[in-house]
């Protein structure tokens, strides 16, 4: 593996310097910007994927690579240091454990943000009674969604420990309460269901370490799927709303990343958040964060008041 860094163009500042993370599925998404967001403050990150400059992974799109991802770390402040990895190989997550061992003796900040299965919800989820949901399609939902963040928690404790303040965070879809309702489908409720577990129990774990473990959710991302989905891009994502009106509450995955940076820098996480399950609208009102477009989107109140709660209200006024 070769090692992908570039020397930062600002002077090192931020509540994360001196810090390691490593942010697992950092190839677009929210994890290419939590990973930004950690190297603003300041962190050392290890962005992992399995989306490089000569290679695509099943997801189907070349147009985000883990090595870009590094370099846009490396430009915020902090750096960026990119291992391509696929998260369902155990001995490449050993490599790579042992590799942050090796570099840096310890590893500070753990997320998981593993997932690269939309494909797989719009050929064989959406519409779709479990029971006519391909089996294969099916258990590689589950092992995209769950077993891999079991390995990588498994593989990067035993560093993640030697921390005097380690957190693991958890990314899914939707939160604890969100999620009272079934997720459409079996193969994906349980999918987006088990990163909140494993925050609960591993957050158990992680106690007598001073630790912390959490799950959070976006809300609608803005992802770079979902925008090309609907033909957009992020200076004129507004125009999607006439298709899905609900689209009018979407979120750039900056809003999430601003709040995990804001939670890795938390000197008191572990009282407020240890093994619970949280989402970008909460936390964004705990540490006073903003969207890029200044606004403070809630799509997961929105959608519990007015989608579902019938309350006559707009997207405006749970921004």
């Amino acid at each position: 593996m070769n090692r992908e860094t570039t020397t930062p163009d600002v002077v090192q500042d931020g509540p994360l310097v001196g810090r390691i993370a490593l942010v697992a599925g950092a190839t677009r998404g929210a994890g290419r910007a939590i990973a930004v967001e950690l190297g603003r403050a300041g962190a050392t990150v290890y962005v992992t994927g399995r989306t490089t400059r000569t290679r695509a992974s099943e997801v189907g799109r070349s147009t985000e690579t883990i090595e870009e991802s590094a370099e846009l770390v490396t430009a915020a402040g902090g750096t960026g240091i990119a291992v391509p990895t696929d998260h369902l190989d155990e001995d490449r997550v050993r490599a790579l454990a042992e590799r942050i061992d090796r570099e840096q003796g310890r590893l500070d900040v753990l997320v998981n943000d593993l997932w690269g299965g939309e494909h797989l919800l719009v050929r064989s989820v959406f519409g779709k009674k479990s029971w006519e949901t391909p089996l294969a399609d099916g258990l590689r939902i589950l092992e995209l969604g769950a077993r891999s963040h079991v390995i990588t928690a498994a593989l990067l404790f035993p560093l993640l420990i030697r921390s005097d303040a380690p957190l693991h965070v958890e990314v899914t879809d939707g939160t604890a309460v969100s999620n009272r309702r079934y997720r459409e489908n079996m193969y994906y409720d349980l999918a987006k269901n088990a990163p909140i577990r494993l925050a609960f129990g591993l957050g158990q774990e992680l106690a007598e370490y001073g630790g912390t473990a959490v799950a959070v959710s976006p809300g609608f991302l803005r992802s770079e799927q979902m925008l090309a989905h609907f033909g957009v891009g992020e200076e004129n994502w507004r125009d999607a709303v006439a298709r899905e009106p609900a689209f009018a509450i979407a979120e750039s995955p900056h809003y999430l990343a601003r709040t995990v940076a804001a939670l890795a820098a938390d000197p008191d996480r572990a009282a407020r958040w240890n093994g619970r399950s949280t989402s970008s609208g909460e936390l964004a009102r705990a540490y006073d964060v903003r969207d890029v477009d200044g606004s403070r989107p809630d799509a997961w109140a929105y959608f519990e008041d007015v989608v579902h709660g019938g309350k006559d209200a707009s997207p405006d006024d749970y921004r």
